[in-house]
């Protein structure tokens, strides 16, 4: 901690920077989960520096996202529960990476609070560095700004940056998708972290309704919409292996309407069987709690479906073998067919 940099005036406006330096120490212990053999660089400095393992590679492309966790903070300011959100911010950046086929190498967060509570920050930074072990990435860095009288003083928002890498001649080609080819669901943990301005809308969140216990979702609501969204790397990596994919989907904001036509060529659509969608609980709860019409349903939420993959229907059986290996669920969602509607659910 650095002992000689202190401000009253400062600290009379509302920003304390010896609570930032004792986020930085408590934060430490978390970070150093996520050090990989790229990492050059320690905590604290201007620039997160990285050496790239170039093994394999011959025509390297970084692939970068972007993304923030969104409104599904309230629910952790609600419960007073801060060690989960990270791993949604991590996954919100990585999951989309892995679409290309690019694997993640490290990532930066930014936390915006209100007021700096160090014991907080090292909570949700402990989240982050376990979405960033999840996904085999370095935490080499990020930003913690206590912004008084801008956010309140116990509310904050969380987003990152991350940065992948892949062989150019590896980068996943959607146009050689044909008719015939099946789209392989992998299944989510829940509503993950996209939807949340809804979902608030549908329960009147509050610590009383998030404190009720559902029979069907097996635990109260709170906990169940806190559920972390789902890290894919690991399997999307092992799949990469196994088959030749040929399209991925990361199924968030949108739902199945929005987001598996963004790997779609023109003139090819995913026919869905509507039984076929295997939905999670807290879903049907959601459409029946909000009265909420189906085709909103799925262009809101993912519906259990994380994300979507496209093989040759001969190589569909390996795929979900290999997803499975690698410790997710997935089965077979649909086929695609010759149409320019996108996604057809009957």
């Amino acid at each position: 901690m650095n002992t000689n940099s202190f401000s009253n005036s400062y600290k009379e406006a509302g920003v304390d920077v010896t609570a930032g330096y004792k986020a930085v120490e408590l934060m430490k212990q978390h970070v150093a989960r996520t050090m990989t053999s790229g990492v050059l660089s320690g905590i604290g400095g201007f620039g997160g520096l990285f050496e790239l393992d170039m093994t394999g590679i011959t025509k390297p492309v970084l692939v970068s996202g972007t993304d923030g966790v969104g409104t599904k903070l309230k629910i952790a300011f609600l419960m007073d529960k801060h060690d989960t959100v990270g791993i949604d911010c991590v996954a919100m950046c990585v999951n989309d990476i892995i679409c290309c086929g690019a694997k993640p190498q490290f990532f930066l967060d930014y936390i915006a609070v209100g007021k700096n509570y160090p014991e907080k920050i090292a909570q949700i930074v402990s989240g982050v560095a376990e979405g960033c072990v999840q996904s085999g990435c370095a935490l080499i860095g990020g930003e913690t700004a206590e912004m008084p009288g801008f956010y309140p003083v116990d509310e904050y928002d969380l987003a990152g940056f991350s940065v992948g890498v892949v062989d150019k001649d590896k980068i996943l080609d959607p146009s050689t998708q044909k008719a015939g080819d099946v789209m392989i669901a992998i299944k989510s943990s829940g509503v993950h972290s996209n939807g949340f301005s809804l979902v608030r809308k549908v329960f009147s969140v509050d610590e009383k309704t998030l404190s009720v216990h559902y029979d069907e979702l097996g635990k109260t609501l709170g906990e169940t919409l806190l559920t972390p969204t789902k890290i894919y790397v690991k399997a999307v990596m092992s799949l990469l292996d196994s088959v030749k994919v040929k399209a991925i989907s990361h199924i968030t904001g949108g739902g199945f309407y929005e987001n598996i036509p963004r790997s779609l060529p023109s003139g090819l659509s995913v026919k869905i069987a509507r039984s076929d969608v295997q939905v999670l609980p807290i879903f049907d709860v959601i459409a029946k709690t909000g009265n909420i019409p189906e085709r909103d349903m799925f262009n809101t939420f993912n519906m259990g479906v994380g994300m979507t993959v496209v093989v040759d229907k001969t190589d569909a059986d390996k795929a979900i073998e290999a997803i499975k290996a690698a410790g997710e669920e997935a089965y077979v969602l649909g086929e695609l067919v010759d149409s320019d509607m996108g996604v057809i659910i009957c």
